[in-house]
């Protein structure tokens, strides 16, 4: 059956996991014949779409006026040119991704007035949690649950503001309280089971959540065959963190537990750009490991690739309770042993001490234990443990995806 499936997401770029998926899906529905629409905001980077001219204008949350408060709890422009969209292509159902502050979940409603089924896939925890993470200063936070929504302002949890948090309170009070915009969403996607488990903990009807992995599209899959390690010699032996640098990712548990480990014959490579860059590295010269530890700066591509492919293992050692990051995926994907902390939706993807390594968030001690590990390993070990996690990655094939989400499909629209 062809259907006209409506994507919306408030970013039109590549920018993140979401925006990942968003556009990797919609190329996955239209090879399989069905006709894609989509609805975002406009930004200097956009993607080419037949249908810009829907999307709202550019909103900068970081200017604070009457006009942008307003729209971050009801975007009029966002429901005006929604109407328009849906009045002219007659979407079958809608596929939402992130939709908050920017495009606001108003357009939840719209959709539901004009009788179109609604999917949304939980890229974050925003659904629950005003600042997405169930993470804040003080560390991963629920105390949110029950709808106390004050504890996002009281703990300052979006941006470290006050002013920030207080409106984040306020919209959560607003969508999921007073006007109880997700309530008209058909079904939830959650990319991990984690992401199910603590959404049906907040409340959500756990029959209105299917869980359904990421995948890895066959255009990624083929842009990685042949890679060569350019940046590193074949024969080096180093672990790698790549992403952002900031102090939810846990990288100062990876350079407290270098210095405990003790292992000088093994290089580390902290590859991102962030908030806390310049910290880490006074860290890195104040515990003497400048020979061991090495920032580049930000890479990507093929560029990245490289850094991965070459790698003996790459440490995840995240604090706060990640989704499903697609940087997970690809390194399993790259036949890469993960060492990742304990929490969020990655232990789903690794079988501890076979296809790699899983310890407690935060614990220096027992990262430093598998980063000896790690190195002392024999060859052998080292190349099953690879071919384990590569087969894992390959059940999260697009074939595999589209029949799950083909099937989400039409059992809403014949609901």
């Amino acid at each position: 059956m062809k259907l006209k499936i409506l994507q919306i997401n408030k970013f039109h770029y590549l920018r993140g996991g979401s925006e990942r998926y968003y556009f990797a899906v919609s190329d996955l529905l239209e090879k399989h014949g069905h006709d894609v629409v989509h609805f975002s905001m406009k930004g200097e980077k956009d993607k080419f779409s037949d249908y810009d001219k829907y999307f709202i204008d550019y909103i900068d949350l970081n200017k604070f006026n009457i006009k942008s408060i307003i729209k971050f709890f009801y975007n009029y422009d966002a429901v005006r040119r929604l109407k328009k969209l849906i009045k002219k292509e007659k979407p079958d159902i809608a596929h939402l991704h992130n939709i908050a502050h920017q495009l606001t979940p108003a357009i939840i409603r719209v959709l539901k007035k004009n009788d179109i089924k609604v999917v949304q896939t939980l890229h974050d925890y925003k659904l629950i949690c005003p600042n997405t993470k169930l993470y804040n200063k003080k560390g991963n936070c629920k105390k949110c649950l029950g709808g106390k929504y004050y504890n996002c302002f009281l703990n300052s949890c979006m941006h470290d503001s006050r002013a920030k948090s207080f409106l984040g309170m306020i919209e959560a009070y607003l969508n999921n309280k007073f006007l109880k915009y997700y309530d008209d969403v058909d079904l939830f996607i959650a990319p991990s089971q984690f992401m199910k488990n603590v959404s049906v903990q907040f409340g959500v009807p756990e029959k209105k959540i299917k869980v359904v992995y990421n995948f890895l599209s066959d255009e990624w899959l083929k842009s990685i065959e042949g890679i060569d390690d350019m940046i590193s010699p074949k024969n080096d032996n180093y672990i790698l963190y790549f992403g952002r640098l900031s102090e939810e990712k846990g990288i100062n548990t990876v350079v407290n537990a270098i210095k405990e480990s003790g292992e000088g014959n093994i290089k580390f490579f902290i590859v991102g750009a962030g908030p806390d860059e310049k910290k880490i590295r006074n860290k890195i010269n104040d515990l003497d490991l400048v020979n061991h530890v090495s920032l580049p700066g930000f890479k990507s591509g093929q560029e990245l690739n490289s850094l991965i492919m070459g790698a003996s293992a790459i440490v995840m050692p995240s604090l706060w309770p990640e989704n499903m990051p697609y940087s997970l995926l690809e390194s399993l994907a790259m036949s890469k042993i993960i060492i990742a902390s304990n929490v969020g939706g990655m232990p789903e993807l690794i079988k501890n001490n076979e296809s790699g390594y899983l310890y407690k968030s935060g614990d220096t001690r027992e990262l430093a234990k598998i980063i000896a590990k790690v190195s002392s390993n024999s060859q052998d070990t080292l190349k099953n443990m690879s071919k384990r996690a590569k087969g894992r990655a390959d059940t999260l094939d697009s074939s595999t995806h589209y029949n799950n989400i083909s099937d989400i499909y039409k059992k809403i629209l014949n609901a």
